[in-house]
């Protein structure tokens, strides 16, 4: 089997995915901008060749250089990155190349959060109130259905770039005077608690693993108010929650591929309302604390899926809340980080500086720290954090 990792450099951590699929006896090419000599030893290692191209955004590069890897290693399998960035040229040089694996025709429905809903109402999921809106005038007709506040985002994006929370018709205004360029999402504003709804599916789009991450704040509500966060996987995953995402993911049509679904637990009712969802696996080093919270290499379960040898993990099982804890520079904390290694011990499974792209929402420094209960996660964020 020939795989096409596309910037299997970034993130960091993701070199671990070309790392198992060698284990495997899978052909790892690499196909980046980046220089050889700055790649990690072991992404090195699992390469059998790595094609470097000036620009990663010209796709007649992109499409000259596999054309020469096919020539050079035959038809090529599998082609993906992991990363939302590079979802529609993946998809763009799957269907070119006939290639498995989401195609240009899937994009609209997973990159459009306009679309994602009316997938969320085919799936029987509560969506927030909203639309695309192109003006002020039609802004404000929605405001006579939500009222204020209102969350604007990009119909296309990644996370929390670009987005706003827009409390007054003054702001409404200074909204339109400002808006980038680009189609605007306007929502009613939903109060609640962030759910997630993570995993992987073998080819045939059974979700052979799962789990379920809750932020202490929304990542907009983070980014906005550079704020420090934390996040955690739970040990059991809410049944209400499991049953919705499940029909989300069989109405998407998720095959051989991570997913992170996003929702809303609502204050007050409880009742779960769609986000939206992502082609992908959670960022930051959420996937590592996949494998701190079920003593699992999730990294290897993909490549071995993808190799043809089957899911390595049946009878997995969340033995530990795993949480990620960020800080940020800027603060200054009671306790210094050889402190919270002294004091925390063996609960800090792993702890890095965090890439600059990622930083406004996850600080500049992360910690794994794990523990069965629940109660001692909490303690331990706060000793962090004060």
């Amino acid at each position: 089997m020939n795989f096409v990792f596309l910037s299997p450099h970034f993130p960091p951590n993701f070199y671990r995915f070309a790392a198992r699929l060698k284990q495997h006896g899978v052909t790892v090419l690499g196909l980046a901008d980046e220089n050889y000599d700055a790649l990690h030893p072991e992404l090195k290692g699992a390469l059998t060749e790595y094609f470097r191209v000036n620009d990663m955004h010209n796709y007649d590069e992109l499409v000259r250089a596999l054309g020469y890897l096919t020539h050079r290693h035959g038809k090529l399998d599998r082609l993906d990155s992991h990363n939302e960035y590079w979802l529609e040229t993946e998809a763009a040089l799957r269907t070119d190349f006939n290639i498995f694996g989401l195609r240009l025709d899937d994009m609209q429905r997973i990159k459009r959060k306009s679309m994602m809903k009316d997938v969320f109402v085919r799936a029987g999921v509560k969506v927030a109130r909203g639309r695309v809106v192109g003006n002020l005038t039609d802004a404000l007709d929605l405001v006579k259905e939500t009222g204020y506040p209102l969350v604007a985002k990009p119909d296309v994006g990644v996370g929390a770039a670009s987005t706003y929370k827009i409390q007054t018709e003054a702001e409404l205004e200074r909204f339109f005077i400002d808006k980038p360029p680009f189609d605007y999402l306007l929502e009613e504003f939903i109060q609640g608690d962030i759910q997630t709804f993570d995993g992987l599916t073998d080819m045939d789009g059974n979700p052979v693993f799962l789990n379920s991450l809750v932020y202490s704040a929304g990542i907009m509500e983070t980014v906005l108010a550079d704020e420090h966060v934390y996040y955690y996987t739970l040990r059991d995953i809410p049944a209400d929650l499991e049953e919705v995402g499940r029909r989300v993911l069989q109405t998407f049509g998720v095959r051989e591929r991570f997913f992170h679904f996003e929702f809303f637990r609502q204050a007050g009712t409880g009742d779960l309302c769609a986000l939206e969802v992502n082609m992908r696996p959670p960022g930051g080093l959420t996937l590592d604390m996949f494998n701190y919270a079920c003593d699992v290499d999730i990294y290897d379960a993909w490549a071995s899926m993808v190799a043809g040898d089957g899911y390595p993990y049946p009878e997995y099982s969340h033995k530990y809340y795993c949480c990620y804890v960020g800080r940020k520079f800027r603060r200054a904390y009671a306790h210094s980080h050889e402190d919270v290694l002294g004091y925390l011990a063996e609960h800090v499974v792993h702890h890095e500086p965090i890439s600059g792209t990622f930083s406004n929402a996850l600080g500049n420094y992360g910690y794994l720290i794990r523990s069965p209960e629940m109660n001692e996660i909490v303690e331990m964020v706060k000793y962090i954090h004060e």
